[in-house]
């Protein structure tokens, strides 16, 4: 067993793993990443409604790769890191059930703890501001999957001090980022070739989004005016931001690669960037162009890895010391 005050852990001991709510997208995706991660174990997947059926069978694309079963077990006591993959509003209030032992580390998925509130001791799980914090964090609540693209679409701009006027938002997402639970809009005749948005102007992202950028800049004064799509393909999420500025274009660019220049994970392309070149990975793709005084902004990830679990096992292996890429070596299935 490690020593708590020393997370870091030897080549030996593998980090041990609960996950609640399994048996979901976020759940399986998970289960994909950690069964190859080389310095962690999963101890369980608790699934109440799957208790008792192996994993393989739900997500059938860890044949051959997981013998586990879910169960209805909550062993909090023999894992060093739980992963609620629960849906929103859920996470808050299971733990006013249960207690989970004060050494047991938590990544939330949920936005249940997003919003800095006194009481609340989660640290915002994006590593590009806060990875001092999540090193030393407990608790991490996990960025949503449009805040953390637009943001790290944003965050260079918000270094600048260029977000003096409202910010004009448009994004496309992949039917995944709805769920797992069928719905009108996920049912596939009525999304293929289909297009449509939902919550425009008031997603519940653009608050996380707002407290990023305002931390960042100090403070933000304008309004996210944040317009979501509807996707006709699976998985990621497209992006386009414009902010007003006279700023030279090679000025923002250099400020943009400085600013990820030691980011694991998020990357500055010269060249126009698609959503295909980070499908499938952890990483996030930011490109700017410029128009008169309009400054174009583009940023892509995938909602399930970048904007889900992905970025939750790379909060994971900050927290305990661990190479922050270890088991998310992905390759983009762009073919």
């Amino acid at each position: 067993m490690m020593n708590r005050n020393n997370p870091i852990r030897s080549s030996q001991e593998k980090l041990r793993v609960g996950i609640l709510g399994a048996a979901g997208y976020t759940g399986g995706e998970l289960i994909r990443l950690l069964v190859n991660h080389p310095h962690a174990e999963i101890v369980f997947a608790n699934s109440e409604s799957n208790a008792g059926n192996p994993v393989a069978e739900v997500h059938e694309g860890l044949y051959g790769d997981c013998d586990l079963s879910f169960t209805s077990e909550m062993p909090f006591d023999a894992v060093d890191v739980v992963f609620f993959c629960f849906g929103h509003g859920k996470s808050e209030a299971f733990l006013k059930e249960h207690a989970i032992p004060q050494q047991v580390k938590i990544i939330d998925l949920a936005q249940d703890f997003r919003l800095a509130a006194p009481g609340n001791d989660y640290i915002y799980g994006l590593p590009e501001i806060n990875r001092e914090q999540i090193a030393q964090a407990q608790h991490v609540a996990n960025p949503g999957c449009f805040a953390t693209c637009i943001q790290l679409g944003l965050l260079p701009a918000a270094r600048m001090g260029l977000l003096t006027e409202d910010v004009a938002v448009n994004a496309i997402t992949g039917s995944t980022g709805a769920g797992q639970k069928p719905s009108a809009t996920t049912h596939f005749s009525w999304r293929m070739g289909n297009m449509s948005i939902y919550k425009a102007f008031c997603h519940q992202h653009v608050p996380e989004i707002r407290q990023s950028l305002q931390q960042v800049q100090g403070y933000l004064d304008i309004d996210i005016d944040f317009i979501p799509y509807r996707g006709d393909f699976a998985r990621g999420i497209f992006s386009t931001q414009v902010v007003k500025t006279s700023r030279p274009l090679d000025e923002i660019v250099a400020a943009y690669k400085e600013f990820y220049r030691d980011a694991r994970f998020t990357h500055y392309a010269d060249k126009a960037i698609d959503m295909k070149q980070v499908v499938n990975t952890n990483k996030a793709l930011v490109h700017c162009d410029k128009f008169g005084d309009k400054l174009l902004i583009t940023s892509t990830i995938d909602n399930l890895l970048k904007g889900a679990v992905g970025q939750a096992v790379q909060n994971m292996n900050i927290m305990f010391g661990l190479d922050e890429a270890a088991g998310l070596g992905l390759k983009a299935s762009a073919f």
